[in-house]
């Protein structure tokens, strides 16, 4: 053992190591890292290319691989070389970094190298030089760079490349070629009506149509109005309405909301009408309030009334076709709501009466609190019967209510 110490002593163990700091041989191939040996290293730059045949990495590791080839054919007897990759993370920074020491130390406990070729594709692989000198002497830099990304026929390519797609692709061709050709259109008209003398401070107002042009352009870009505007040319033409009782059912629901917003309408009005001088402090806002509000209810309780019955009778008609039992709590709502219109009615006029003086005691000799007592004992009983209704037609028709029926089956 002590033997073999001393021999690597004496023999100069280089190992040339090619770097992958961004990890590319893990992400895109699949290769585990630290890899020893020309086969393994030759193998793994195969299977990179493969996948990526414009991979930097792989050029390098060929360079690796290549120049490890040379070296052996012209070694001295003292010489020892070996080829090496050790990768990073596509994360980078100190992650990456972290990552390639610790290969490298693997490399060092089973190689033990005494100098280093380091061979890197570019200017983010040689930021490691720092952490591989720091553990063994590096002896030379091989940096690597592909001979067509420097050659002006390539530039060319790719650059005539970009020309076609911002021409050929329409997404691009609004931007490039729409915009701009809508300015020297706007541009050209108005320079011919300032040479014409017709206006001559036309070109005045190119600077304004540039402005409005470019601004409106930026302005639906920036909030994506384009792409609202083609989703929802998508979502049109692609449309495909539902059931006729779904349809229903949302049509009232549309028309029960602008009924309500109506009634809401009607009773500010119905107020700004019949509440006159109006209040113009606290103290007289607080005794007002009653007729405020009798006067508010009096103007919105018919149409309000109207809009909630209509969307609760598209409901209806939906649990109908759809053989729901609902339907019954749904009918007995539908009376409820019909019959709340003569709550709110008697609970206005008793507000106002009372605001007014027309009413001063409380009891069954004053019409207007007889009629809203009336109402509420009526509503009460509709209720009531309403509920009784609901379990009778319950319990007669449960054939037809097939949903319920199915429900019952499965528990």
């Amino acid at each position: 053992m002590a033997k073999r110490e001393s021999n690597q002593q004496m023999q100069k163990r280089i190992l040339i190591l090619c770097v992958d700091r961004d990890g590319d041989l893990e992400a895109k191939a699949a290769i585990k890292t630290p890899l020893l040996g020309r086969t393994a290293n030759l193998d793994a730059a195969v299977a990179l290319a493969l996948k990526d045949s414009e991979e930097p990495d792989a050029n390098a590791m060929f360079e690796a691989v290549s120049l490890y080839d040379r070296l052996t054919a012209n070694k001295q007897a003292d010489e020892v070389f070996e080829v090496a990759t050790i990768s990073g993370t596509d994360l980078g920074g100190v992650s990456a970094d972290r990552k390639l020491v610790a290969e490298l130390n693997s490399l060092q406990e089973s190689f033990g190298a005494n100098e280093v070729i380091l061979v890197s594709d570019g200017f983010s692989d040689e930021a490691v030089l720092p952490l591989v000198e720091s553990r063994v002497p590096v002896s030379s830099v091989r940096r690597i760079v592909i001979k067509h990304s420097e050659s002006i026929e390539e530039t060319a390519a790719v650059f005539t490349k970009y020309v076609r797609l911002l021409v050929d692709n329409p997404r691009y061709a609004r931007i490039a070629l729409g915009l701009p050709g809508i300015l020297v259109l706007i541009f050209g008209v108005l320079w011919g009506i300032d040479n014409s003398g017709i206006y001559p401070g036309a070109i005045y107002l190119f600077g304004i149509a540039f402005v409005i042009v470019v601004g409106g352009f930026l302005l639906l870009k920036g909030f994506g109005v384009d792409r609202a505007s083609r989703d929802f040319y998508n979502w049109a033409k692609n449309y495909e309405p539902p059931a006729l009782p779904i349809q229903i059912s949302n049509y009232t629901i549309i028309a029960g909301i602008l009924c309500v917003a109506v009634s809401i309408y009607l009773g500010v009005t119905n107020v700004y009408i019949n509440v006159q001088p109006f209040p113009a402090d606290v103290g007289a806002w607080i005794s007002a309030l009653p007729n405020i509000a009798g006067s508010f209810i009096l103007g919105f309780e018919d149409l309000l009334t109207v809009g909630i019955c209509i969307v609760l009778l598209g409901r209806s008609i939906r649990l109908y076709f759809e053989r729901d039992s609902k339907l019954l709590r749904n009918v007995a709502l539908i009376v409820s709501v019909a019959w709340s219109r003569m709550i709110l009615d008697g609970t206005a006029k008793l507000m106002i009466s009372y605001y007014k003086g027309q009413s001063t005691v409380v009891g069954l000799n004053d019409p207007v609190f007889a009629t809203f007592l009336f109402t509420i004992i009526v509503g009460i009983l509709i209720g009531v019967a309403s509920v009784l209704l609901i379990y009778i037609v319950n319990k007669s028709a449960k054939g037809f209510f097939k949903k319920k029926e199915e429900k019952i089956e499965e528990v």
